[in-house]
């Protein structure tokens, strides 16, 4: 549906994401339009396709999905634009000057005579000038937004667009669409080829070429976690992609692959006598991550320190007893320069880590404790008594890098290769979450001399950013490793712990459901399960233990389906957190929010800023992180906006081009519950792709649990996750780096 007319009043409009309401008489009648509709103005005519939407709070508004600006020819239309504020240095007053001077050639003056302006008294030069270019910049700008609309683009992500290409929008995207898989993070390769194929670009011309296979190196980065790609694999996925047979035509490919090298945007090498493809950045991210560790294993000084009294007091003290193979972690962590301690649950991390600590304390040495997420960085902070934090949060986000791109070469965080961490020993759990670009940033903040201790647990699922960092350090030989076996908590009757090592050994887990702590469910078809854990977490869990619903957690192995993450948010927000009269919301794409609801940050944002009550202080910052979950506590639909209250206490509000940042998490996947702890786990056992129901994913949702886990679904279904060991490989060069660094020891050291 298409509304016309002339934007009577604008009733808000949010200068950073374009979000407008706005009153336009169409045809005599008064019609409230919102949407995002950046510049526009009061007196401007607008052609707007949407739709009609109503609510109890605001009553009947139009929708606008996208739309057109016509400028205004009458006088009294060009005074109302030009008063409308959206024009640097032009109110009402000099509109009105403007116009009894230059009457119904206003506007072509501003735009190709500006400086004419300066013949009016009270105009310089100098304001006339800046009338001109704020005028052109509008026009540009509303002139792009509606180009990108035609070729299906968002208006934020056109706005975004605009931003980066300015005046030059609209001639770089027809001269080159695919362009913007390059430049704009969020523009994918399908879209610039569907622009492509619409302006009759040769499908086999270079710029296609070119994103592609920019395309599939980035897709493989964030998607599978991989930093290169062999090239063999890459032909084929391109092949596919462009629809073009590289290995008849591969002379096309290495024309493009060279240029791409020549530019210093892609490497070509060989790995394991396999000739690969790799993003440069990557490239140079994890050689640098593998020289640090190497440097910093030689340059901490490395003791041989007897600590056989000082472990004997910490037992004594606890009323503990150490295993040998414990006592030779808290030994090695202690003496050398660079370690990493690995052992599954109830295998005494966190007790040995209280013990380092309490040793390196008696030091004197200054310990930095860091975490990836924030619930680790908690869960952490309660077991050793001291302040935790994640590895962000310690390097601190730098005020001046509001890009948001985590490059290795960015100077995104105040703690750098310039300004370093003021710690003597760092230490860093949950470490399997860590990717390499994390990683780097982290190392390269560390000062020559300290030394590092890296925890987790190498049977989890590897980090959802690029790299293996964890596993290619273990494997690579190079870092002296902890692997600790031995289970040593386990409560009379508790089978978490039990069942987790029993699932990582590849047995079936003990389905006792007179236990305390694991419970089994059987049921076969998909919409039973997903009842029963609408049931379990809204009702049956809260009251047996007496726990609020928000201290349930739903892990999902799977996005969609039934018993699909999306699906099991829309049915436990309906039984949670129902609509109701007074509900305040607002709908983003398809899903609603609503003052109450639990969410998550999905991506790193590093310029959103948040406050936070500290005593009778408030603290202010910057930076939201994937994976940090909190609550809605407030909603305003009529400016598009909501606030969310993490969990540590963090208050940040989201503008409505952020809120798409958001998902709803009553139920999450199993890998976004990596590195946090939740008191009950309630996990779905379906059927689905044998690559993702693997053993390890199964082993990573059982071992959130603190409290209880409930498994809903098949038996067959279960004894199928246990016994498949599929573990997709993930390529990166970590683990060949460190052993090239290694080698080149004396030469790092000169």
């Amino acid at each position: 549906m298409v509304i016309k007319g002339v934007i009577e009043h604008i009733v808000f409009q949010n200068r950073e994401n374009g979000w407008t309401v706005a009153d336009v008489d169409s045809n005599g009648e008064l019609v409230t339009i919102v949407g995002t509709m950046p510049n526009v103005g009061e007196g401007q005519t607008i052609s707007a396709t949407g739709k009609f939407v109503s609510s109890q709070k605001w009553g009947e508004q139009f929708s606008v999905t996208s739309y057109d600006i016509v400028i205004p020819s009458s006088i009294e239309g060009i005074k109302k634009y030009l008063s409308s504020g959206l024009i640097k240095g032009v109110g009402p007053v000099t509109a009105n000057l403007i116009v009894n001077t230059f009457g119904d050639k206003t506007l072509e003056i501003i735009e190709y005579n500006p400086l004419k302006l300066a013949d009016i008294h009270g105009i310089s030069l100098t304001k006339a000038s800046e009338i001109g270019k704020s005028f052109l910049q509008l026009r540009n700008m509303q002139d792009a937004v509606i180009f990108l609309q035609e070729h299906s683009i968002s208006t934020n992500l056109a706005i975004k667009i605009f931003e980066i290409y300015q005046k030059d929008t609209i001639n770089i995207v027809q001269n080159n669409p695919y362009k913007l898989v390059e430049d704009v993070g969020r523009i994918g390769f399908s879209t610039a080829d569907k622009i492509a194929q619409k302006m009759g670009i040769n499908p086999e011309s270079e710029f296609r070429i070119r994103a592609g296979i920019l395309h599939l190196l980035k897709e493989t980065s964030e998607r599978d976690g991989n930093t290169f790609l062999p090239k063999l694999i890459l032909i084929e996925q391109l092949s596919r992609l462009l629809d073009i047979d590289f290995h008849e035509k591969s002379d096309l490919l290495s024309d493009v692959v060279n240029k791409l090298m020549f530019d210093g945007i892609v490497r070509e090498i060989e790995f394991n006598e396999e000739v690969c493809l790799m993003l440069d950045k990557f490239f140079i991210t994890e050689r640098k991550v593998a020289q640090r560790l190497i440097k910093l294993r030689e340059e901490s000084p490395s003791m041989n320190l007897d600590l056989s009294s000082e472990i004997e007091d910490f037992e004594r003290i606890n009323k503990i007893q150490f295993h040998n193979d414990q006592k030779k972690a808290i030994e090695m962590a202690v003496n050398q320069g660079v370690c990493v301690i690995t052992g599954g649950p109830g295998t005494g991390k966190t007790t040995i880590i209280q013990c380092i600590l309490s040793i390196l304390q008696a030091q004197n040495k200054t310990v930095g404790l860091l975490a990836p997420t924030g619930r680790a960085a908690k869960r952490m902070s309660e077991s050793c008594g001291q302040p935790a934090s994640t590895i962000h949060r310690a390097l601190m986000i730098n005020p001046s890098k509001k890009d948001g791109l985590l490059d290795e070469d960015d100077n995104m965080f105040i703690y750098n290769e310039k300004n370093r961490l003021p710690f003597d020993v760092v230490i860093v759990d949950e470490v399997s979450m860590v990717d390499v670009i994390l990683a780097s940033h982290l190392l390269k903040a560390l000062k020559s001399g300290s030394k590092l201790l890296l925890v987790g647990d190498k049977n989890q699922l590897p980090s959802v950013g690029a790299g293996n960092v964890l596993a290619d350090i273990i494997n690579s030989g190079e870092i002296e490793c902890c692997n600790l076996t031995q289970i040593y908590r386990q409560n009379e009757k508790s089978l978490i712990v039990t069942n987790a090592h029993l699932i990582n050994n590849g047995e079936m887990p003990k389905l006792d459901n007179s236990s305390k702590d694991f419970f089994f469910e059987q049921k076969n078809e998909q919409e039973d399960i997903l009842n029963t854990i609408v049931e379990l977490q809204s009702k049956r869990i809260p009251n047996f233990l007496k726990i609020d619903t928000s201290k349930i957690q739903v892990l999902s192995p799977l996005k969609s389906g039934v018993c699909g993450v999306d699906n099991l948010n829309n049915k436990l927000q309906q039984v949670i957190n129902p609509q109701h009269a007074s509900s305040e919301e607002i709908m983003v794409g398809q899903t609603i929010f609503r003052k109450g609801d639990k969410v998550m940050q999905t991506i790193n944002n590093y310029d959103l800023e948040w406050q936070k009550i500290v005593g009778k202080f408030v603290e202010y910052g910057e930076g939201v992180f994937n994976g940090d979950i909190g609550f809605i506590t407030s909603v305003n639909r009529q400016i598009g906006n909501l606030e969310v209250t993490f969990e540590d206490g963090r208050v940040a509000v989201y503008n409505r081009t952020d809120i798409s940042q958001l998902n709803l998490s009553y139920a999450i996947t199993v890998h976004k519950s990596q590195g946090s702890e939740f008191d009950v786990v309630i996990m779905p056992i379906i059927g689905g792709a044998p690559t993702i129901l693997t053993r390890n994913l199964l082993y990573t949702g059982v071992t959130r649990a603190k409290k209880m886990v409930v498994l809903v679904g098949k038996k067959y279904q279960l004894k199928f996750m246990v016994e498949n060991n599929y573990t997709a490989k993930r390529y990166s060069a970590l683990s060949i780096f460190l052993k090239e660094q290694s080698a080149n020891m004396e030469f790092l050291l000169k």
